[in-house]
């Protein structure tokens, strides 16, 4: 299963440019985002003007949409000209924490971020719509939404997906530059072999880097861990860290350490390898590492400031049409959340179909688990013991 995985990865390479972020923080400056205690009034959401105001600001992750040869979006001009709704896309998040602290102030006052809906990690999406950062979605807008895969239809932090819609999910696993690296990898303690120091990259999200690191430790993510057990596991990253072991702590951006060789092996998002396979030329391997890899869904939100929410939900169900979620799929090569995409996905590339980093069977599911969700004192303590790291202290 981990080899087929690794084939598949290296051979599902679509013709398609590379969005690499160039504003991820190195790991020094980065900081924990605050977190608002919920006590105080949520703020009051915007009036809808998209019936006059028929345009839309979409923030979203580099390397996820499908894009031409000549930097377009297919699928989204398609939308613009079904619709007549024009779309600014914009790569704004290299992090969920970093983008969080840029717009947390203006969420608080319920003030327009500049971005009408933005995908967001579970854990974020449920930050945002705990404290009343979200506004609440009209189905009737969305009659797609009957395309949502029934696991995905009741997650806790959001019953009902009353406040979010699912826009891509994905596995955090390993890779490593085969050239550099030819007998490969097999688990996240192969990082730390010393021909590797710095030349190691690590994630900052903390649920798929320290999530990793702990999976490795025997430890079940998806279950009732202790404080103990994830303090041990941010103890060997900081070992790691602090030997220079690991080079760099980056969202996004770490694609571009990668690709510059600055890297050699790291800690990965499964679609992103592929990215950059279709531009070097089948560089790099992924796995899902021998202890098991992460598994996590980005999610549409609408935030509480925006004034366009139902050309917001329109280009949500636009992309929960099959044969457009396929079309996705097949240049970003992460799991797609929407029902009927594999049938569809037989027109485009019916290898593709039988991808697992993309259509994963029960076999595949096995080997990845869910970061569970914490509450707001575990996020918290376990946010600040993560940046503790990060900050040298």
């Amino acid at each position: 299963m981990i080899r087929r995985l690794v084939q598949q990865a290296r051979q599902s390479q679509v013709s398609r440019r590379a969005l690499l972020s160039t504003g991820g923080a190195a790991a020094a400056t980065l900081a924990l985002a605050a977190c608002s205690t919920g006590g105080a009034a949520k703020p009051t959401a915007a009036p809808d003007e998209s019936d006059s105001d028929k345009s839309l600001n979409w923030a979203n992750w580099a390397a996820y949409i499908d894009e031409a040869d000549d930097g377009s979006y297919p699928t989204l001009e398609r939308f613009e000209q079904e619709t007549g709704i024009s779309v600014k896309y914009m790569i704004d998040v290299d992090d969920n924490n970093s983008y969080y602290g840029k717009v947390k102030d203006q969420l608080a006052l319920g003030q327009d971020i500049g971005a009408d809906t933005v995908c967001l990690t579970d854990w974020m999406a449920g930050r945002w719509i705990k404290f009343g950062y979200t506004q609440e979605l009209d189905h009737a807008n969305i009659p797609n939404i009957s395309n949502l895969l029934p696991t995905l239809q009741e997650p806790d932090f959001d019953p009902g997906r009353a406040n979010s819609l699912p826009w891509q999910g994905g596995f955090a696993g390993i890779c490593w530059n085969k050239e550099k690296l030819p007998d490969g990898l097999t688990s996240v303690n192969d990082l730390w072999n010393p021909e590797l120091k710095g030349r190691v990259g690590v994630l900052s999200e903390m649920r798929d880097t320290i999530g990793l690191i702990m999976l490795q430790e025997g430890i079940d993510i998806s279950g009732d861990f202790s404080d103990e057990e994830f303090s041990r596991a941010v103890e060997i990253f900081r070992t790691h860290v602090e030997s220079g072991q690991i080079r760099n702590v980056k969202g996004n951006s770490y694609l571009e350490d990668l690709t510059n060789e600055d890297t050699l092996a790291a800690i990965v998002w499964s679609g992103d390898i592929t990215v950059i396979n279709a531009e070097a030329g089948d560089k790099w391997e992924f796995m899902i590492p021998e202890g098991g890899g992460t598994i996590w869904n980005d999610n549409f939100v609408v935030p509480i400031g925006s004034s366009r929410k139902t050309n917001a939900e329109t280009l949500m169900n636009y992309y929960y049409e099959p044969e457009v979620a396929a079309e996705v799929a097949a240049w970003v090569n992460f799991i797609t959340p929407v029902a009927g995409a594999k049938e569809a996905m037989q027109a485009i590339d019916p290898e593709l179909a039988e991808n697992q980093l993309i259509f994963p069977d029960e076999e595949t599911l096995a080997t990845v688990k869910a970061f569970r969700t914490l509450t707001s004192e575990q996020e918290q303590k376990y946010g600040a013991e993560f940046q503790s790291v990060l900050l040298g202290v």
